[in-house]
């Protein structure tokens, strides 16, 4: 991931008046993965590197309903997961991955998904950012996975202005107040996704515009 134009860290304030207001305008916000269970959130996130959760969605409906623990995943085996899977991108890798994984949890966790981001990073096509997901999501841990659009958005905006995604995540632990690290992972990465976009961000119906660093604000398109 490439670092935005270097701005200015903001002031403690800021920082909390910004996560103030998107707990006023989403007190809840959730992910955007569908999943029945720690499994299948686990699978869903390891299957969405580099692809849409709408596209992850629709892959994976079929998938859960005849595979939603890993005994059941294991019995599938890789090529049926693999031809389940194929409108993802990378999926072979990602289909070898999810059978392996599914193999390491019934030998090594009695087929349950633990609550540990080592452990879980000890899986398959698990990483530091898929472990945190689903710390996050499942068992409710205050961690911070830094995706594409969070690491845009901490940068542009002022809030963790560094150079790589580990970077950003030990920044963000350390200024967000605490009442709000548990749902900022989400609040984050879907102000990325529709409102702070890649190529123009739509700053004029931002939010959190008032105490952002980015310049200069994009104006509003005529006639909106």
């Amino acid at each position: 991931m490439a670092a935005t134009k270097k701005v200015k860290s903001l002031p403690k304030a800021d920082v909390e008046a910004i996560f103030a207001r998107f707990s006023e305008i989403e007190p809840e916000p959730k992910g955007e993965l569908d999943y029945v269970n720690a499994f299948t959130l686990l699978v869903a996130v390891v299957l969405s590197a580099q692809a849409t959760d709408v596209g992850v969605n629709k892959a994976t409906k079929r998938l859960f309903e005849l595979a939603p623990t890993p005994s059941a995943m294991v019995a599938l085996g890789v090529d049926q997961i693999t031809e389940l899977v194929k409108t993802i991108g990378l999926y072979r890798g990602k289909a070898k991955n999810v059978f392996a994984l599914s193999q390491l949890l019934i030998e090594r966790h009695g087929g349950e998904v633990p609550a540990d981001r080592e452990a879980l990073e000890a899986l398959p096509g698990v990483g530091r950012k898929t472990a945190n997901v689903v710390l996050n999501i499942f068992f409710k841990q205050p961690t911070i996975a830094v995706d594409t659009h969070l690491f845009r958005v901490s940068n542009r905006t002022g809030l963790a202005p560094a150079a790589t995604p580990l970077a950003v995540e030990l920044q963000l632990l350390k200024v967000i107040p605490p009442q709000y690290l548990l749902h900022a992972h989400h609040w984050l990465i879907l102000h990325g996704r529709y409102v702070c976009k890649a190529r123009k961000p739509e700053c004029w119906r931002c939010a959190i515009r008032e105490w952002c660093r980015f310049e200069p604000k994009t104006p509003a398109p005529k006639g909106a």
